[in-house]
């Protein structure tokens, strides 16, 4: 479950919030000003967050290897018309 909760709630209870998000693995979002500023996940959803990121990073980086002497409209075009087949499947 994901919580909303002002920064002063999560200042005033953050013992009790580490309890929701550590035993029941709940997600809280802290709002400042009614706006999301950040929130507070169970580590191994932190975990794989950031393996996704990194992931990411890596796959980002080596598309940019593959693409950096291509003409950038043919590159697009070509990423493009993957993600096209990819949605088919």
């Amino acid at each position: 479950m994901i919580r909303k909760a002002p920064a002063m709630t999560v200042r005033q209870n953050l013992g009790e919030l580490l309890n929701e998000v550590q035993y029941r693995h709940d997600s809280v979002l802290i709002t400042k000003g009614g706006k999301p500023v950040a929130a507070i996940v169970d580590i191994e959803l932190f975990n794989k967050i950031r393996l996704l990121n990194e992931e990411f990073e890596r796959l980002a980086a080596s598309l940019s290897m593959a693409y950096k002497d291509i003409d950038p409209k043919t590159a697009e075009a070509e990423i493009a018309e993957a993600i096209e087949k990819t949605q088919q499947r």
